[in-house]
C-alpha cells in the first residue's frame, strides 16, 4: 500500500518529467488533474513542490510552466 507522500514523489517525478520533455508547456492545476487523473490535493502538492524547488513557476493566468531562470 502506497502513502500518500510515495504517491506524491511518483506523481512528481512524472510530472516533472513531462515539464522536462515538453519545455513550452503550461498547464492550470485542474488541466493535471485532469491529464493524469490525480485528485486536487495530490497536484495541489506536487505542483507546490515543483515552484518550491524552483522548477516550475506559476503565470498571472494560474497556468504552470517551467522556470528556466533556475
Amino acid at each position: 500500500m502506497l502513502t500518500e507522500q510515495a504517491l506524491v514523489h511518483d506523481w512528481l517525478r512524472l510530472i516533472r518529467a513531462e515539464f522536462d520533455e515538453l519545455p513550452d508547456l503550461r498547464l492550470t492545476q485542474l488541466q493535471v488533474e485532469k491529464l493524469w487523473g490525480v485528485d486536487a490535493t495530490i497536484a495541489e502538492a506536487v505542483l507546490g513542490a515543483l515552484v518550491s524547488a524552483g522548477f516550475l513557476k506559476r503565470t498571472r493566468q494560474g497556468a504552470y510552466m517551467r522556470n528556466d531562470a533556475r
